[in-house]
């Protein structure tokens, strides 16, 4: 970037704390799709006995999801590049918002028979495109809601929110349909109703709950833009890209470095429940459990991290959380043996550390946008992350494959960490590369 360029962030004015947490508010209120449907809930419904043999399950869950992570590529960077022209961010963000709503509710029809395998593979990875594109259009509006010296509390403030909005959720289905053998309205899991009314709830928290980020945030009136069609949207795309390379170059290799410990990060919370369960024997009850305990941890560090990520810069924060991630992934599989202590000794300290990290990657690149181009440019963010995200997926299972091999055994899901672990370190060395917008200024 130029060092006359302005800044989204140096054009923002200091915000009314009420608009603080109302922008907030969405993290809290769409994260039952992140830590309920995604995560610990659904998918693991989705793949189990019930939907067919575990193999045949877990293969379609990859696939839909690489499938869904192949649309998001292609279209959230020309989304990012509509906001920006028409200023309707709020807007979009609104009608993405109910979209993720209706689809939590529609995951109710998806009956405990294979026949309804593919159908609930459908709904889950429509809710997952909606919600990376509707990601886009809810971290552009950070620079209108926090300035150049409290974006990291603010970006943290925000995820922070989300975890814990995550824990509340859990907790409430767990007590409230999950663990009583007959829950709340009679509710019991015969037919799976349990898990089928849970996403029903889901639905309700998302469409409750984002209601104050759309009370208080309003889009900016700005000159109507030309419309544009899709091929020409992607020329402007591909011209952006050029414009960046040659005017931010450390934008562009902040993008390539994101992309890989991104998808590490997003390796740790994919995969934990299956280590959890496989490796170290935690029942469904406690893998909920873990999560919901695991949201709070990672909560609070996030919040708390982002203070220091306004104190010591961005980059600190995501090399001091890679290196603390990768050194208790290695401890995991080290002391695979040694009884389920380890998994929440060490599972949570990764938790503590991975919040952290995403936070301060958003405020990272929050402080390097132009005015004017936030959604084209966290387009271009949900489109590397988007572009790899097979990797840590892959290496997961080469390592378990490959574990297999030299142990002889048919249960190596500990050797799996270490292909995280991988992507990681890719991600740290990476970002050696990158200079912090906090400590220079003239990119």
């Amino acid at each position: 970037m130029s060092e006359h360029a302005t800044t989204a962030l140096e054009a923002s004015l200091p915000v009314p704390r009420r608009k603080v947490w109302a922008w907030a508010m969405w993290d809290w209120g769409t994260q039952p799709l992140n830590t309920v449907i995604i995560t610990f809930v659904f998918s693991v419904y989705i793949t189990s006995k019930a939907f067919g043999p575990e193999n045949t399950t877990s293969i379609a869950l990859s696939v839909s999801n690489a499938v869904g992570g192949l649309i998001v590529a292609l279209i959230a960077p020309v989304l990012g590049q509509a906001s920006d022209r028409s200023g309707n961010t709020v807007r979009n963000l609104r009608w993405q918002t109910w979209a993720i709503a209706a689809l939590a509710a529609c995951l109710f029809f998806v009956a405990p028979a294979p026949a309804y395998l593919w159908l609930g593979l459908g709904i889950l990875a429509a809710a997952s495109i909606v919600g990376e594109i509707a990601n886009v259009n809810y971290y552009s509006l950070l620079d209108d809601v926090a300035t150049k010296r409290d974006v990291g509390r603010v970006s943290g403030f925000g995820w922070g929110m989300g975890y814990l909005g995550g824990i509340v959720a859990l907790m409430a289905l767990y007590f409230g349909f999950i663990q009583p053998e007959v829950g709340l309205f009679g509710v019991t899991d015969a037919g799976g109703m349990d898990i089928r009314v849970s996403m029903l709830f889901c639905a309700v928290w998302i469409a409750l709950f984002t209601i104050p980020t759309f009370v208080a945030l309003r889009d900016k009136p700005k000159q109507a833009a030309p419309r544009v069609g899709v091929v020409a949207s992607y020329r402007l795309l591909f011209a952006s890209l050029r414009r960046l390379w040659g005017t931010s170059r450390n934008t562009v290799r902040f993008l390539i470095a994101s992309a890989l410990f991104r998808d590490g990060l997003a390796g740790v919370f994919a995969f934990g429940a299956v280590l959890a369960a496989t490796t170290f024997g935690f029942s469904a009850g406690q893998v909920i459990i873990f999560g919901a305990v695991a949201n709070v941890v990672a909560g609070v560090s996030t919040i708390a991290f982002g203070y220091l990520d306004d104190r010591i810069g961005p980059k600190r924060v995501i090399m001091i959380s890679l290196v603390a991630l990768c050194v208790f992934g290695v401890g995991v599989f080290a002391l695979h043996d040694r009884g389920q202590i380890v998994f929440w000794t060490l599972g949570l300290a990764m938790c503590a550390f991975v919040g952290p990290a995403q936070s301060a990657s958003r405020s990272f690149l929050a402080r390097l946008i132009p005015e004017g181009r936030s959604g084209e440019i966290f387009g271009l963010y949900a489109t590397t992350g988007r572009a790899i995200s097979f990797l840590s997926p892959a290496l997961f299972g080469l390592a378990i494959f490959l574990g297999s091999l030299a142990t002889g055994s048919d249960n190596t899901q500990y050797f799996g960490i270490l292909g995280i672990v991988v992507v990681l370190i890719a991600g740290l060395v990476m970002m050696l590369r990158v200079s912090d917008p906090a400590a220079d200024e003239t990119l």
